[in-house]
């Protein structure tokens, strides 16, 4: 069986996306489960993550590897099985950018985490490190609510 793809969205890749790809990595054990992210906006391509992103993901002891933004690309939509938006715009993006017949479903990050369905994982980058441990935070609750739906399928 080949693993299933997941590819994180967020603005430019060096925050929110590499963060949920970090989280997905580390919550999914065994489960045959494959992440990636890229960004909307060509801004960052070729920064690596934040340093705050790493920082928080340090603390926390979930490994975060050496990547550099990168912009999403039609191909991306038939190369993964999941592709997750941030926020709402973000989603509506996507869903403008996706090819009629790409095999990747867009869904919004917060939809897998319950009670948080309705919110948007906020952009720390403006912010300060309390910023950073939000979306962490958030991004958590939604990679693990996606890994409690995936392991009925994939388990």
């Amino acid at each position: 069986m080949t693993d299933y793809r997941v590819l994180f969205v967020c603005t430019g890749n060096i925050c929110r996306s590499p963060t949920a790809e970090a989280l997905l990595r580390h919550h999914a054990g065994e489960l045959p489960v494959t992440a990636d992210s890229c960004g909307i906006s060509a801004e960052e391509e070729g920064n690596p993550p934040h340093p705050l992103t790493v920082a928080e993901a340090k603390r926390r002891g979930v490994a975060m590897q050496h990547r550099y933004a990168r912009r999403i690309t039609p191909g991306d939509f038939a190369e993964n099985d999941l592709v997750v938006a941030m926020t709402r715009g973000h989603e509506s993006r996507l869903l403008r950018l996706r090819p009629e017949r790409a095999r990747g479903e867009v869904r919004r990050m917060m939809t897998f985490a319950p009670g948080f369905e309705h919110q948007d994982v906020p952009d720390p980058w403006y912010g300060d490190r309390a910023a950073f441990v939000h979306a962490f935070d958030l991004i958590e609750q939604g990679v693990l609510g996606l890994l409690d739906q995936l392991r009925p399928r994939l388990g």
